[in-house]
């Protein structure tokens, strides 16, 4: 682009990614006298793509990778203790059967034991009765 402003000027630019940009100015004066009426030149350099741009940056990304082999452990154990809960919900829907499948046939042993002491109750009663009905003590 190439455009001649007055003292004062506007850029604006659109950028195709979101995110943060840097831009970086040059101009063709070591000195800054815009206001004398020397023209200024400006170049703008815009570099696209992954660049370094400090030294600090090799670094953040070693950090980067050891967050990055964190966050895959921890999505791992996640899954793991997610499977075991799962598991777990399993076996106590398995014993919790088993042990409704328990607490019936114990209410059916006590019905029959209790009819059973009943029946054998009854049948003492009547051959007492007949013990004493045949020794003539009634």
């Amino acid at each position: 682009m190439s455009k001649r402003y007055g003292n004062f000027g506007k850029f604006t630019f659109t950028a195709h990614a979101s995110g943060q940009h840097y831009f970086c100015f040059q101009t063709n004066s070591t000195r800054f006298s815009v206001f004398a009426g020397e023209r200024l030149k400006l170049h703008l350099d815009v570099q696209m793509g992954e660049h370094s741009i400090g030294p600090n940056v090799d670094r953040t990304k070693d950090n980067l990778l050891t967050l990055e082999s964190n966050l895959q452990h921890l999505i791992g154990q996640m899954t793991y203790i997610t499977r075991q809960q799962e598991y777990n919900r399993e076996k106590e829907e398995h014993f919790r059967l088993i042990s409704e499948e328990t607490n019936g046939k114990v209410l059916w042993w006590a019905v029959i034991q209790t009819f059973i002491l009943l029946s054998v109750g009854i049948w003492q009663m009547k051959r007492l009765k007949d013990f004493f009905i045949a020794k003539k003590l009634v």
